[in-house]
Formats: C-alpha cells, structure tokens, sequence
C-alpha cells in the first residue's frame, strides 16, 4: 500500500506540471502568466555583462564621506532578452556593502531586479585549492614527477587520491586545473533580471562601500608681523575600496551622517560662487541639509590603493590674532594660540570641514619654517578659527591655592593665585583662563577679568621681559 501512494504522488505531480506548462508557455498572451523565476545557473563564466555605455564616461559619481564610505553610482548598459535574463556587474570594490544595491531602470521598460548574488572568491592559489577538493588535478614535486588524482586536502600539504594510493605531498613546483572552476577575475555582482522587452537597456546602479574616505588640510602662513596669513585648504582622498574609479565626477560630504538609521533624502540648494572665489578652487559647494557639499569641478580618476591631493580654496592676508594662553588644566605651559577670522568681509568666508591646519612662520631670516599643527572642527562662516601651535618655551605659569574656608554648611572661599613668567627680552601679553563650577562668585581680584561662559573667566595681562606678574582672586561658592 505504501508503495501504490508513493507512485500515485508522483504521477499527479507530473501530471501538475505539463498541466502548468501547457498554460504559462501554450504562446497565448490572452491566458499566459509570468513563468517560474530561472534557476541559478551552474557557471557564471558565460553571462552577459553589464557593459560601459557608448560616448561616455558612464556618469560615474563619487560621493565620499568623511566616514571613510562613498555613495558610488553609474550607469551601464546591457543587451536582455524578453523574460529572466541573467548578467554580470564586475570590477566592483572588494568592500562594497551588497545590501545597498540600488538599481534602476533608467528608459522605464518595467525591468525588475529579482535576485542578486555577490561573487568575492576571486581566482587565487588557496581559491582554486578550494573549488578543486573533490576534484581531479595534476601536482608536480620539486623533481618534476608528476602526480595525478582526486584532491582530497590542502590544508596541510596536499593529499591526492591516485589510482596507486593515496599520496602526501608537502610541497609542489606546479599544479595544472582542467579550467579555472568558475572562479573570477574581480568581485562581482550577479543579478537576476525580469524583463518585459528585447533589446539594450540601459541602467543605473548606485551602492555604498567602504575603503574611501577624504579629510581637509589646511597649510597656515603668517607674515613676519603675525597680523596676517595665507590660508590654503586641501582635500586628501584615500581610496582602499578594492577597485580603482576613472574619470568620476567627485563630490565630497562634509558632515557626521549616521549610518545606523534611514537617511532622508534632501533637496541640494547651490551656494553662488564668485567667479574670482572658483578660479581659485578646485570645488564648488553645495548645502545638503545640515551638511556641506563640495563638487570638484572637473572629472577626476582614483585608482585603487592610492591617495590624492586636491586644491579647495586660497585665500591671502586674513587676519590673524596670536595669544599666549595659560590654563592650569594644561600644567604649567603657556600655550601658543592663533585666531583667524572666517567671516565673508575679513577671512577665508568658506565652510571650512574638519581637518589638521599646518602653521607655518618666517624665521628671523625670512626662511619659512613649520611652527606646529592643529586640528580644527566644522567651522562654519562667520566663525573663528582657533588653533594651537604649540607651547611657549621662555614663558612659564604656575598656580596654587594659598586659601581654603568654610564659612557655612553649604558654603566655602578660595583663594587662588596664578604666576607668570617671562624669560623673554620683550614684554608679552598672556591670557590666562580660569574655570569655575557650581553658584560662584568673584569677591576680590587683583586684576580685571571677563567672564567668558558660566564656567569660565579670563584675564589679560602683560608680562614684563624677565619678569613676574602674579594674578589673585577670591571665589565664593554656594551649593
């Protein structure tokens, strides 16, 4: 009996099936219905590949984020026939995020993306190893004899079954394959593709991946009087991707986007650049919402494992502010600081992204020496720069609490006092800064201060050649 159902399950199974071929393939479009999605194929060697389009670049674009992640889009095109069609996208980066695929049909013929696979098992020695452990191969030792069979192993030297046995080998001169066991040349994509029409279609597919990354550099140069600098920005771009971008156009997202939640998608308004402002850049700037946006205004290639340098802006005599600036919170240095104006009138007037400015200043001779570097935050227009270059060598502070009292339950006085020293020949202004918490309040000073924050006061003082100046002051504190 369980024989006799097993036979009836299998001939109503066939009978299911020519019954469902006769209705989707019989050619009449009246009744027919889309056919079951096309298997896998056994190699991927003889697809058809998505290919560059004719007379252009592809419309290659580049976003790239300080993240060390880029946007990448381009469009290729590709010969379908009506139906399931299986084709190729190669030479993508190693580090491309396969779950960020987007691809569209760009002549709206109704083509959808059914299946995709991500091939990385590019052809290499431990790859072929690999796809051959089961399989017949060809092995020459050191002394050219030659050994045929069954690959049982490679992890270890190489195991063989042969028609003689089973052979160890722990090291070849050469291994011969049949073929190169559907291994690729560069990581690829593999989609599967539904379409309504015959013919070359043409498409556009955007990704996100990893391994390119840019940050700003700033090169400082102030004049001999430290009233006045030469700013140059620059953008360094780093590509890691796995796969090297020619003749991109290549926009530059200056901002902290957060990778973890959806992105909306925004409007881009375009700042007017002066013509004099983009003859000396490379880049014109964008707003995206909360963020800035700098598009080079030429194409430009990025080959893999390689670093570029790229002009932003240039920008002479900006005013400049050197302070000499001890915090106590920074032990006894007296920290050399420069303030540089970015507002639209006075200053370089760009968004200027994070990035590491480099100062440098004329010696007494005239020679240009470097002076020390800083990092500077997204610093918008209007703002100032800040940067320190270093520390001041025959400038010294010191700072101790000489007075202690509590005068109450909740309530207590200190006394502070802060010295400065200077070794130097000439006199010099220090500001020196301060940092106060909770309810406080200022009873006594002996030099004037201005309050800066809730937290913070400052005082200016000048500093004769080889001299002192002591700085005291009495809080009171509530909590």
């Amino acid at each position: 009996m369980l024989l006799y159902a097993l036979l009836t399950i299998v001939v109503l199974s066939i009978a299911f099936s020519v019954a469902t071929y006769n209705t989707s393939g019989n050619g009449d479009k009246e009744q027919s219905v889309q056919p079951s999605v096309a298997s896998t194929p056994g190699s991927f060697e003889n697809l058809m590949e998505m290919t560059a389009m004719e007379n252009s670049n592809n419309g290659l674009q580049l976003t790239i984020y300080s993240g060390n992640f880029a946007l990448v889009k381009e469009k290729r095109q590709a010969q379908l026939e009506e139906g399931y069609n299986y084709i190729r996208y190669s030479d993508v980066p190693t580090r491309i995020d396969p779950s960020s695929v987007i691809l569209e049909d760009t002549g709206d013929n109704g083509i959808s993306l059914i299946e995709q696979i991500y091939r990385y098992d590019v052809a290499s020695k431990s790859g072929l190893l690999e796809t051959y452990t089961g399989r017949e191969i060809t092995v020459y030792d050191p002394d050219g004899k030659q050994y045929t069979g069954t690959l049982l192993s490679y992890r270890d030297g190489l195991i063989l079954q042969t028609t003689e046995g089973v052979i160890s080998l722990s090291d070849t001169s050469r291994i011969e394959y049949p073929d190169s066991g559907d291994l690729l040349t560069s990581p690829t994509l593999i989609w599967q593709l539904y379409s309504p029409i015959s013919g070359n279609v043409e498409m556009l597919t955007s990704y996100l991946t990893n391994g390119i990354g840019w940050n700003a550099g700033y090169v400082i140069k102030t004049d001999a009087g430290e009233t006045t600098a030469d700013i140059e920005g620059w953008v360094n771009i780093n590509n890691n991707a796995g796969t090297s971008f020619d003749d991109a156009t290549i926009k530059l997202m200056a901002g902290d986007i957060n990778r973890q939640s959806a992105q909306k998608a925004y409007d881009s308004v375009v700042y007017e650049v002066p013509a004099e402002e983009a003859a000396a850049g490379s880049f014109d700037r964008e707003s995206f919402s909360e963020y800035h946006m700098y598009t080079l205004n030429h194409p430009s290639s990025l080959q893999d494992k390689q670093s570029k340098q790229i002009s932003l802006f240039s920008k002479d005599n900006v005013p400049v502010e050197k302070e000499l600036v001890y915090d106590s919170w920074n032990g006894d240095r007296i920290s050399i600081s420069f303030t540089l104006d970015n507002s639209e009138e006075k200053g370089a007037g760009v968004p200027l992204p994070a990035g590491v400015a480099k100062l440098y200043q004329p010696s007494s001779r005239g020679q240009l020496q470097f002076a020390g570097e800083d990092r500077i935050d997204h610093t918008p227009v209007g703002d100032n720069i800040r940067l320190t270059s270093g520390y001041a060598f025959d400038i010294t502070g010191e700072r101790e609490q000489v007075e202690y009292d509590r005068i109450g339950t909740n309530r207590y006085r200190t006394t502070s006092k802060i010295t400065i020293s200077n070794y130097k020949e000439t006199t010099e202004d220090v500001v020196i800064v301060e940092r106060l918490y909770g309810d406080w309040e200022i009873t006594e000073s002996s030099h004037p201060y201005i309050k800066q924050d809730a937290n913070t006061i400052e005082f200016e003082v000048e500093v004769p050649a080889g001299g002192d100046v002591e700085v005291t002051y009495t809080s009171l504190y509530n909590y």
